[in-house]
Formats: structure tokens, C-alpha cells, sequence
């Protein structure tokens, strides 16, 4: 059996995520203890107490996703045996990367609050939303996206999670005219989604500069298993392509789908998703029907493992 890791993006945490695992766990507890320190805040605390809408800030959630899932990862991999690829939504593929060793945990954290500051800062600078299409395909959707850029607004499809949940980003004009034009073309729903910026969208480009500097003066390596990018939809291993393919994804749709498809190609029979909540494992079920799939973020579900795997 070849077992493909998932890493859950920004919208899956909450309040109390990782606390019981640090509890039950020394080697999650030294995790979280270890990204306190690194980033000289309790990050922990934050993760464990709240308040909500401190750690829903993208420059606290994106940390906060990275150190749980990669506290779950530590806990679990002599347990998950053969890793045959792995992919991360958004920011889980820079989760994924410091699961595979392409940087230390200490670079990656730093990495990614980089990120999470950058992204927030963009959406000071130039606000705007994302929403949720829900029952139009991609095609449908890109097509309502250019109908908008002919006007002068800016939308585009900004997560590709299933073949009928399709999120698209742009500033709030362009949002709110794409939410009705999609109710009108057939959607079943169009639902505003609560982030703080236009992710994945062309707003994202005035701190690409910035965030690249930050790779490029960082020790990347060879991932220790396959990693597939949200880019490229394909298994990246030169580290120099990794940085740049990682500067991209700012503004570059998540091609979630074809991910799991890719993974699936590199001979994944089973999945598991390492972190808070369940997300990607629902997404499963259209995106990999007939194949296990299972969230694990708390010990009762990792006590479990052994019945599964």
C-alpha cells in the first residue's frame, strides 16, 4: 500500500487546534514548544485559547496550520510507512515541503509567517474576496471570469477543488458580479467565503518580489518523497524550480484536482490528511472515488490507525 499525504490550507483551523495532540503527545508538544520559540510568541496558546479572530488572521493561521499538521506528522510517520507522494492546498504544500525536508521546520515556519504577512498586507493594499461556485464546472466559471476582465473587473478562478467547488478571488466588484452572473448561469450556490484578500489572484503580485527574496535566501533540498505543486499540477524535485513554482502559487489557481489526480498516478491507493479538520477528505469523494481516505489531526484518530493502515 502507497500512502498519499494531504496538508489542509487556510479555513481549516480553530480554536483548540493541537491541544489535546500535545497533550497526549511529547513529540507534538515539542513541536509546538519549538514554533514558540522560533517565532518568539506564543503561537500555542493562540492556536489553544484564541481569541477566534486573531488566529483567523492570515498571518497567524497559515503558522498555526503548519505547526499542527507538521506536529501530526511527526506522531504519525513511523506509523504511515510508505509515503508514494504527498500535496498541500495553498499553504499546505509549503506543509507538505517541510514534511518532505526540502527545508528545515525552522525555515519553512519562517516561510510561511513571511507569507501570511505578505498575503495580509496585500489585501490592505488592495482589497478584496473570494467566494465559492458551487454546481458550475471550470470551464463555466473561467468563462464568467473573462466576461468580467472585459469590463475591468478583476476575478479569476483561484482554487480548482472539484469539478462542480470552484473558488474564485478578485477584488469585491469583480467578486460580486461573478456570485450573481453564476446564480443566473445555474449555480446552486455562490457563497462569499470570510478571508482577508484576493488569494490566488493577480492581487497578490505586488508582494511576489518580496516573498521570493525570502526563498532565495533560504537552504531548500530534493524533497525526501514525491511533493506535486499546486501550480503545475505535476511532481516538482529541483529545489531551484520548487522556489520558483512556490513564488507563483501567489498568484496562480490551486489545480487541487488534477493534484489528487497526480497523486493517484504515482500509485497512491489510500490517503491521509495530516492537520486540523477534514476538508480535503471530503473533497475526496468526488476527486478520488473508491479510494480510503481519512483525517487525522486528534489522538482518538490516530489511535486508530493501526486498524486501517
Amino acid at each position: 500500500m502507497s500512502t498519499g499525504l494531504l496538508f489542509p490550507g487556510q479555513g481549516s483551523q480553530f480554536v483548540g487546534m493541537g491541544q489535546s495532540l500535545a497533550r497526549r503527545f511529547p513529540e507534538a508538544r515539542d513541536v509546538f514548544e519549538e514554533a514558540d520559540d522560533i517565532l518568539r510568541f506564543a503561537l500555542s496558546r493562540l492556536a489553544w485559547e484564541g481569541p477566534p479572530d486573531q488566529l483567523t488572521a492570515t498571518e497567524n493561521a497559515q503558522p498555526a496550520l503548519y505547526v499542527h499538521s507538521l506536529a501530526v506528522y511527526r506522531v504519525t510517520r513511523d506509523r504511515i510507512g510508505s509515503v508514494g507522494a504527498a500535496a498541500g492546498h495553498s499553504l499546505g504544500e509549503l506543509t507538505a515541503h517541510g514534511a518532505a525536508g526540502t527545508y528545515s521546520f525552522a525555515d519553512g515556519l519562517r516561510l510561511v509567517k513571511l507569507r501570511g504577512k505578505l498575503m495580509a498586507r496585500a489585501g490592505e493594499a488592495a482589497p478584496g474576496a473570494m467566494a465559492a461556485v458551487i454546481g458550475l464546472s471550470v470551464d463555466s466559471v473561467a468563462a464568467l471570469c473573462r466576461d468580467a476582465a472585459d469590463t475591468g473587473m478583476t476575478v479569476v478562478p483561484a482554487n480548482l477543488n472539484s469539478k462542480s467547488q470552484i473558488v474564485v478571488s478578485g477584488d469585491l466588484a469583480g467578486v460580486e458580479w461573478l456570485c450573481s452572473s453564476a446564480k443566473a448561469s445555474g449555480a446552486k450556490r455562490a457563497v462569499p467565503l470570510t478571508v482577508s484578500a484576493a488569494f490566488h489572484s493577480p492581487l497578490m503580485r505586488p508582494v511576489a518580489a518580496e516573498f521570493r527574496e525570502c526563498l532565495d535566501d533560504t537552504a531548500f533540498k530534493s524533497p525526501s518523497f514525491p511533493v506535486v505543486s499546486n501550480v503545475t499540477a505535476e511532481v516538482e524535485g529541483d529545489p531551484d524550480r520548487i522556489r520558483r513554482l512556490l513564488v507563483r502559487q501567489l498568484t496562480s489557481p490551486v489545480r487541487w484536482i488534477e493534484c489528487v489526480a497526480r497523486a493517484r498516478e504515482a500509485g497512491v491507493t489510500r490517503f491521509l490528511e495530516l492537520g486540523p479538520g477534514r476538508v480535503l477528505t471530503g473533497l475526496n469523494k468526488r476527486n478520488a472515488r473508491g479510494v480510503p481516505a481519512r483525517a487525522i489531526g486528534e489522538p482518538a484518530s490516530i489511535d486508530s490507525m493501526e486498524e486501517w493502515i
